[in-house]
């Protein structure tokens, strides 16, 4: 629960950085587009002031005889560009039907923003035979549509950030998520790490103590530091795939571009080396890969060897006695395939998708370290290969791996075909 909790933390803390930009973002974009639009109307009432002008000035060549221009009645706010003539001794005239008073001002060439009858007006002003020719109109509707715009923007504004918000929370919770499936796989594996570890460390411990409580026959000396030489062993064992594996991390981007391995050959090599450990199981090892079959592939024979024998020896110790192991290395449509078989019992669906995690058991079997599939989820992994898991038709599970055939001379497979003699080997 303490967990999920700071995981919504922090998706909230995504959520509230991302919002913050959005909203720096919205902000400045809405300044300039008020400004564009402002800026676009007020062009607009003072190109109309002007043609005004030019216009009252064309009509009459004295405008207070002028008819007047626009009769008007009514709200000011409403009314189009209103026409006055101020003469040379001050005296105003209006030459519009209802026009307000014209206020005080020195009246030059240009526009200028001045307030009459309770309502702001935009004049403009230009000399003629009598005086000064003034034009005006109320900007006040320019305000309601600035105040108008800011509302729009605002709930517009709103909308976004919450849609934002909700998405970015969204969004941080499911990219946190795979972080979370990391560290709770880290945990875990941490964990069994520890058990494995724990176990043989406290045999060890226990029988030291024991060996070291009382006097005792030379016999038990030698069956105890058997003991403890056999757990050290698997100490050994547990560390060394560990490194391996963290190696094989490290080296996942590493250009294998110039090695070739055979998987024939090295499938040959590792039946025979492995075929003492399928007589002491009592199991049939044998290697049915055709004759003079093509298997290069773009990897590093080392671990091409190392996945094989994790394949070999996790069958042979799973197919029971009097059980059978098959290899076959086959090459079709460009595809190298490499096909282990056993009769023993499977690999149950549910398990596997879980097979190569590391320490995991499919089953109580004793013997290996729970790590020698992650070993070689590992090497397919890094030699671009793809798994596939299903039932033998000897009964039991199919570990099946293939790759993209290169084409390559065979001396630089790298891997000795040497063992090919072995390849069938029965106890």
């Amino acid at each position: 629960m303490i967990r999920r909790d700071a995981q919504w933390v922090h998706a909230g803390k995504v959520a509230l950085g991302a919002t913050a930009i959005v909203a720096a973002v919205a902000v400045v974009v809405a300044l300039v587009a008020n400004l564009l639009i402002l800026g676009r109307l007020g062009h607009s009432v003072d190109a109309r002031l002007s043609s005004q002008l030019a216009a009252a000035a064309r009509g009459s060549t004295d405008p207070l005889l002028a008819i007047p221009v626009t009769p008007h009645s009514g709200d000011l706010d409403d009314a189009p560009t209103f026409l006055w003539v101020v003469g040379k001794s001050g005296r105003v005239t209006a030459l519009t039907d209802g026009a307000p008073e014209l206020p005080g001002h020195r009246w030059t060439s240009g526009q200028v923003t001045l307030s009459t009858a309770g309502t702001t007006f935009r004049f403009d002003a230009a000399p003629s035979t009598r005086g000064w020719l003034v034009a005006g109109e109320s900007i006040v509707k320019i305000g309601q549509a600035q105040a108008d715009l800011l509302i729009a923007e605002a709930l517009l504004g709103a909308l976004l950030l919450i849609v934002t918000f909700g998405g970015s929370f969204i969004i941080g919770l499911r990219a946190s998520a795979p972080i979370e499936q990391i560290r709770r796989r880290q945990s875990e594996f941490t964990a069994d790490a520890s058990h494995e570890l724990r176990t043989p460390l406290s045999v060890i411990e226990a029988e030291v103590d024991l060996a070291l409580s009382r006097e005792r026959d030379a016999a038990t000396y030698q069956a105890t530091l058997r003991r403890i030489s056999s757990e050290s062993g698997r100490l050994h064992s547990i560390v060394e795939d560990l490194l391996w594996l963290a190696r094989a991390d490290g080296d996942r981007s590493e250009d294998r571009s110039g090695t070739a391995a055979d998987v024939g050959a090295v499938g040959a090599t590792c039946v025979a080396r492995l075929g003492p450990v399928a007589d002491a199981a009592s199991v049939t090892l044998a290697d049915r890969s055709e004759p003079g079959v093509l298997g290069l592939i773009q990897a590093d024979p080392d671990s091409i060897d190392r996945l094989i024998t994790v394949l070999l020896d996790n069958a042979c110790r799973y197919a029971g006695k009097d059980g059978r192991v098959e290899l076959r290395v086959t090459n079709a449509g460009g595809q190298v395939v490499l096909t282990v078989d056993d009769s023993g019992p499977g690999i149950p669906e549910e398990h596997r998708d879980l097979v190569f995690d590391r320490f995991h058991r499919a089953s109580d079997l004793p013997g290996g370290t729970g790590l020698g599939l992650a070993i070689a989820d590992a090497v397919v992994r890094n030699t671009a290969g793809a798994w596939s898991i299903g039932t033998s038709p000897l009964g039991g599970a199919r570990m099946q791996v293939s790759w993209k055939q290169v084409h390559a001379h065979p001396a630089r497979a790298g891997a000795s075909s040497a063992g090919e003699a072995g390849s069938q080997h029965q106890p």
